[in-house]
């Protein structure tokens, strides 16, 4: 059971850790200390919304028609080794983020602003729903514990990096330390596509 949780914390963070319009507007917002809160909390309840419906439905799906377990894996299997090559091509060639200063927003608008660029995102649902219920259905029994993990994930990353941006601030305004995590993503998700396909 611990492993399996260890698996979906380490799956969930590789997923989330990825440098995209949500996380860039967070580490924005958060070295400018403006509207985190209602932003953290936007990003978490999302997540769990997504995930869990992921995984339930899926499993729902599976129960019915269990052939289709086999065909998601390898579907989740070549969708996670192109996100881990799409890590290594980011690695390769690494940007640091625009944090400069704009406008105040109210925390309506940041809420707002949070939902469009979480939920109107195309990644989100092969992330949170297509890739993570089909990984944590993998598990069989076990895929809640996958799941407590992945949101474990959650927890630890949009805190982290809203409340810890500020002292990421010159960490992350370099592109090395972009190459350094992307990197580390690419190579576990390349690790984690080739054990699914081999499941």
């Amino acid at each position: 059971m611990f492993q399996v949780a260890l698996t979906g914390l380490l799956t969930g963070l590789a997923l989330i850790i990825a440098v995209g319009a949500q996380n860039a507007f967070l580490l924005r917002q958060g070295i400018r200390g403006e509207q985190v809160l209602p932003i953290v909390l936007t990003c978490l309840v999302s997540d769990v919304v997504a995930i869990t419906a992921g995984v339930a439905g899926l499993g729902v799906v599976l129960e019915r028609w269990p052939s289709v377990l086999p065909v998601a894996q390898v579907l989740g299997g070549l969708y996670l080794i192109a996100f881990g090559l799409h890590a290594a091509m980011r690695a390769w060639r690494p940007t640091a983020l625009d944090t400069g200063e704009g406008t105040t927003l109210t925390p309506g608008r940041a809420v707002l602003l949070t939902l469009a660029l979480t939920w109107l995102n195309p990644h989100f649902y092969l992330d949170a729903v297509l890739m993570l219920g089909t990984v944590a259905n993998s598990f069989g029994d076990d895929r809640w514990w996958f799941v407590s993990g992945t949101l474990v994930a959650s927890v630890l990353w949009f805190f982290g990096l809203g409340f810890g941006a500020r002292l990421l601030r010159g960490v992350f305004s370099r592109p090395s330390a972009w190459r350094v995590l992307d990197s580390g993503i690419a190579v576990f998700m390349g690790v984690l596509g080739v054990g699914l396909l081999a499941h």
